[in-house]
């Protein structure tokens, strides 16, 4: 049997036929397609404007910058995340610190968060922004923290990297409901792709203008926006710093073919997740816990190793997986601990639901072209693996 990746990209030939169309025709950057695939994404959400980038990371950069995130400010998220979470508040200048997870959903706990804020309101640093990270697809509790952002009154950026097509209350996750801006991810591992790739959606017009602008340069073109009357119809004008961002046609026409199918690859991922839970019913495992008011997008199917009940390491284990041609892998190294967040000041045992999450957790294989034969493969390698 070949190697099992941990995820991987599904691309039809449909999906082919409409790059091709792009590489075709007379645009290949900046073309119909972008806004096709952005209108695609927004009626999906249910919001009012979606903004393409070039990846996720840029989106939420773009997100605090258009937040007026600056020096002397603070973003605040989970330690359990890929870096870009934190980073975009560094990108802007901002300080960062950390809130810790929930030890059942893995995401950022609102009681963690409150405890925080109260103590961050007396001590005169509250934050500027919070963002959620919507981890392996599952909401955050959206509802929580969106009432502790009125009573304290920072601002929300949703990172649903791992989320599009899932549901939060019923409704679906990008509607930004409770938050500013919702940011999408479109790497290759995730539930749609546009090879790289990312989208910030929201409801404030006001934002919606800021993001275009931040993500070309700071250009525009729009009369209403400039200085002075349009020199002739070449005209436009820089009125802001913005970045080199965009997302090109290709890209679009990939995803705006992927869409199609979205909810058919969320729905297959549910079909992979349910068998693995009743595989691994009987197993030293900890799987997954899904939230009664969400929906998840399943971008992965994590296991915690209940390393009390086996006779091997957390390491022992992946590394006998990998051996096997199982490419298991492990979202996420606690932020915190990465040597320039230490660095920064940070020190491990700061956030501990977070560092015994990373202690038990591996990422096993979830994509929507996985069969059965695979699943049972990774299941008979693990129990190998655990030496059962």
């Amino acid at each position: 049997m070949s190697p099992i990746p941990y995820g991987r990209q599904d691309i039809t030939q449909d999906d082919v036929d409409a790059v091709v169309g792009v590489l075709q025709s007379d645009f290949l950057t900046q073309g119909p397609m972008v806004p096709v695939f952005e209108q695609a994404v927004a009626n999906y959400c249910g919001t009012t404007h979606a903004l393409a980038v070039n990846s996720a990371t840029s989106a939420l950069h773009i997100a605090c910058l258009a937040l007026d995130l600056r020096p002397g400010d603070w973003l605040w998220t989970t330690p359990n995340t890929f870096v870009a979470s934190a980073n975009c508040g560094l990108y802007c200048g901002a300080q960062v610190d950390f809130v810790d997870i929930d030890p059942r959903t893995y995401n950022l706990c609102p009681n963690a968060l409150e405890h925080k804020l109260v103590a961050a309101e007396k001590a005169g640093c509250l934050p500027k922004i919070v963002v959620p990270v919507h981890l392996c697809g599952q909401p955050c509790d959206m509802r929580a923290i969106h009432a502790l952002a009125l009573r304290f009154g920072f601002k929300i950026i949703e990172d649903a990297s791992h989320a599009i097509g899932g549901k939060y209350l019923d409704e679906p996750i990008g509607n930004c409901r409770f938050s500013s801006v919702t940011v999408f991810s479109f790497h290759p591992v995730k539930i749609i792709t546009t090879a790289e790739g990312g989208m910030a959606v929201t409801n404030d017009d006001k934002l919606a203008e800021r993001l275009g602008l931040l993500r070309s340069h700071g250009i525009t073109r729009n009369p209403g926006l400039m200085t002075k009357g349009p020199d002739g119809p070449w005209y436009y004008q820089q009125v802001a710093l913005g970045y080199n961002y965009r997302m090109t046609d290709l890209q679009a026409a990939l995803g705006a073919s992927q869409m199609t199918r979205l909810e058919h690859y969320v729905a297959r991922r549910h079909e992979i997740a349910r068998r693995y839970d009743e595989l691994l019913k009987d197993l030293p495992v900890t799987i997954p816990w899904q939230h009664p008011d969400g929906y998840s997008g399943l971008h992965l199917y994590v296991i915690r190793l209940q390393l009390d009940k086996i006779r091997k390491t957390h390491l022992q284990v992946f590394e006998a997986l990998r051996a096997k041609d199982i490419v298991v892998n492990l979202h996420y190294i606690p932020v915190h601990t990465q040597p320039y967040y230490q660095q920064l000041g940070f020190k491990v045992g700061q956030f501990p639901e977070a560092e015994r999450y990373y202690a038990e957790a591996i990422s096993i294989p979830m994509y929507p072209g996985m069969t059965q034969a695979q699943q049972d493969e990774v299941i008979y390698r693990l129990r190998e693996a655990m030496d059962l």
